[in-house]
């Protein structure tokens, strides 16, 4: 029938889980697309806290299939960990959750080169995670990785050890790492039977074949687009496409078949490790919005640093998604706060502008902000728009205004529950 999207329009951790676990009853087929065990789509659901790397965050509902599409890299040792939770927390998946054979693997020394390669830039690091999900892209890009489908092969552990052997010549480039390789071969061997166990499929066939049944499809990204490898703030991006074009090539669907393009966004703003951050607040106003809204991260555990809405960054990220509708997370962080910044404009060789420029690493810009009064009281317990506090309201409808896309779910907490749908 169709294929909806639903990906980050900042650098990541707009709360992607929560809105995807609130929406996958709309749809019969949930999928990931691209990126790794670098995500970290943390879902609360009655006080209980889940987070998934790999696995689609549909999982949780009983009645949707879950998909991990070709475009997604696969560490089987974390994907193995995530299995385990879920079976400790009684959530049956294994008759729901399927994985595209085109899907590559991360391997030990994959991570081993992550690792290797980010110490050797001293001060000059990009904020890796170390997943190993870099050179993992970089053997897909350069025809050497090995994918789900190989595992099955007869000569997989013959494949194997060409490219691991191909990696520890590499690994002579840089300074020694502590890395067990040995206990992390003998895990991951055994991890493998994890992916045996379920259900590999021809992705593209699959998911084909389900649009043209009538079924609808979610698709899932994973980081923010402002760490997509071509448009987001070079070089201190992820390693895949991010943005809704990445759906087509990591699910092997056509550009025909995508309805509507969701897009997530933050109350404020925030990103994790290096690399430009024009709204950023490194102050006390930065250190209030990382306490009151919990911002450490779900796969790293790093604090997030901490700014306010940044318009022209999310204007920028809308165009090149072609969104079609905004959910903002995270209002009630702003609850305490007695007015509230929202960066309007770049300025950028002193001159305003409302473009991302070219290079904002080298030559960073400047913030032309407006400032709109707060709310200073609780969100909890709000269903519906017009019970908010007015001010509440007016800053959704400023935000609506100057994105120019409608606004459709606003998040007032951490629970499932906690949305406005306007």
């Amino acid at each position: 029938m169709y294929v909806d999207v639903l990906l980050g329009l900042q650098w990541g951790d707009e709360g992607k889980g929560k809105i995807v676990d609130f929406i996958a009853d709309q749809y019969d087929i949930v999928c990931r697309f691209q990126g790794g065990p670098n995500a970290g789509h943390t879902i609360i659901i009655k006080d209980k806290k889940y987070v998934l790397h790999t696995i689609p965050s549909g999982v949780f509902r009983s009645n949707i299939t879950n998909i991990i599409g070709n475009g997604v890299v696969i560490d089987p040792i974390t994907f193995e960990k995530e299995l385990a939770a879920l079976d400790q927390a009684g959530i049956e998946y294994r008759s729901r959750l399927m994985i595209s054979k085109k899907a590559h693997l991360i391997l030990p020394t994959h991570r081993m080169l992550d690792a290797a390669s980010e110490s050797s830039k001293g001060e000059s690091k990009i904020g890796s995670t170390l997943k190993g999900i870099g050179p993992t892209y970089m053997d897909k890009t350069g025809r050497n990785g090995l994918r789900v489908g190989d595992i099955f092969l007869p000569d997989f552990e013959k494949k194997y050890t060409i490219l691991k052997e191909k990696h520890l010549g590499l690994l002579k480039l840089y300074p020694e790492t502590s890395f067990d390789l040995q206990a992390e071969e003998e895990k991951w061997f055994n991890s493998l039977a994890e992916i045996k166990g379920l259900k590999s499929i021809n992705g593209e066939y699959y998911i084909n074949d389900e649009l043209k049944a009538g079924k609808r499809v979610l698709a899932e990204g994973a980081q923010g687009s402002m760490l997509d490898i071509d448009y987001g703030t070079y070089p201190f991006v992820t390693s895949s496409n991010t943005i809704s074009a990445g759906v087509c090539s990591g699910l092997g669907v056509a550009p025909s078949k995508i309805r509507e393009v969701i897009g997530i966004a933050k109350a404020y703003c925030t990103r994790v490790g290096s690399g430009p951050f024009p709204t950023e607040l490194d102050n006390e106003i930065g250190e209030t919005l990382r306490r009151i809204g919990h911002e450490f991260g779900a796969t790293t555990g790093r604090s997030r640093r901490c700014g306010w809405i940044d318009i022209p960054q999310l204007k920028y990220t809308i165009m090149l998604n072609g969104v079609t509708q905004i959910i903002i997370t995270k209002l009630d962080v702003l609850n305490t706060f007695d007015n509230i910044m929202i960066g309007q404009k770049y300025i950028s060789n002193g001159q305003l502008t409302e473009e991302m420029p070219f290079d904002i690493v080298s030559n960073p810009v400047g913030i032309e902000y407006s400032e709109e009064k707060g709310w200073n009281s609780d969100l909890a317990g709000i269903k519906d728009f017009g019970s908010l506090p007015n001010t509440a309201q007016e800053y959704i409808q400023k935000l609506e205004g100057l994105l120019e896309t409608k606004i459709s779910i606003v998040s007032t907490g951490p629970e499932r529950s906690e949305l406005i749908v306007l």
